[in-house]
């Protein structure tokens, strides 16, 4: 098949129309704050997600990991119980782990359909390629956008769906927005629709602290880039060099928290905003959490929002765990 015929099969959709300064309201209202926060969004440019990828192969990172050994062994159950439906996938990056459910869902859907959904432009195209030089029948629209974005704008449903959050990527949300997250996905999903989510759950403070702390420094190259990012977008001086890493265990809010320590007193400026800050030594700008989930209490908040849980499948040390939800009526 040529690649002319393959991309016939991809529909693009960039959902990212607003405005860089509008999208700048977040951004500029955590730097204000005390302690200063960045939207985590910032940590994936092209490079940012392929800093990622590199994590997720750390031996110290065992997230990707579990959750894949979990998708590998259950996958085909998941297929079953669903049936044939349309895959939606927030936050696809590389589409590793899902390629493990379009290889079950191949085995019985002639009509298979993906939607990835990724702020990386680059990976997202890369990927969509891969895939339907994999999967002669697959059909794909890939949508450029955040989360927010595209639950408010997919597509009309020709068919019975399955939305995808993998890889603990819950966790990055407080608990409000984590609410408000859900909130958009029950309104997204139809009734009887799928949501499959995997979720890091509450284990030894040392091992969580290590996966965030490789030895080869790929975490802190991955925080420092989205510096570097917000540079490149709004022609900011942020010094990397004079920026640590500094990611820690959080007991109270049961996270994960990633920092940038800043080493020395700044004035940072970044010229498309027009916004200036003075940052002093000792002061962090937290870039993520990742929240560590008890599984009762979150079964009660998916179903807070017509989310039944159908099925729970973790790993032996039940580090990691992956659920499989219907929307309700």
């Amino acid at each position: 098949m040529t690649v002319k015929q393959e991309c016939s099969r991809l529909n693009w959709i960039n959902l990212d129309a607003l405005e860089a300064v509008d999208q700048a309201d977040d951004l500029i209202a955590g730097l204000k704050q005390t302690p200063k926060t960045l939207p985590c969004r910032y940590l994936y440019d092209d490079r940012g997600s392929a800093l990622f990828e590199k994590i997720c192969d750390l031996p110290e990172y065992y997230p990707t990991r579990t959750e894949q050994a979990i998708l590998e062994q259950n996958a085909s159950a998941i297929a079953q119980m669903t049936g044939s439906c349309e895959l939606i996938e927030l936050g696809s990056g590389s589409s590793r782990k899902t390629h493990l459910l379009l290889e079950a869902y191949s085995q019985t859907d002639q009509s298979l359909s993906y939607c990835p959904v990724d702020v990386s432009t680059g990976l997202l195209r890369t990927t969509a390629l891969q895939l339907l030089h994999h999967y002669p029948t697959l059909q794909v629209c890939g949508l450029a956008g955040t989360y927010e974005q595209a639950l408010a704008q997919l597509p009309p449903a020709t068919r019975r769906r399955m939305l995808i959050f993998l890889g603990s990527t819950l966790g990055n949300l407080n608990p409000q927005d984590c609410d408000r997250f859900l909130t958009q996905v029950q309104s997204a999903l139809q009734p009887g629709d799928f949501f499959l989510v995997g979720v890091d759950l509450q284990k030894d403070v040392d091992l969580i602290e290590t996966a965030y702390n490789d030895a080869q420094g790929v975490t802190a190259a991955f925080n420092l880039n989205a510096l570097k990012h917000l540079n490149q977008q709004f022609e900011g001086n942020f010094r990397l060099n004079q920026f640590a890493h500094w990611a820690f265990y959080n007991p109270v809010d049961h996270q994960i928290e990633m920092h940038l320590f800043n080493l020395r007193p700044q004035f940072i400026f970044l010229r498309t905003l027009n916004f200036a800050i003075e940052l002093q030594i000792g002061e962090t700008i937290r870039t993520e959490i990742s929240r560590k989930f008890y599984l009762p209490t979150l079964i009660s908040t998916l179903e807070r929002h017509d989310l039944r849980s159908l099925q729970v499948w973790t790993d032996p040390n039940r580090w990691f765990a992956l659920l499989l939800c219907q929307r309700q009526a």
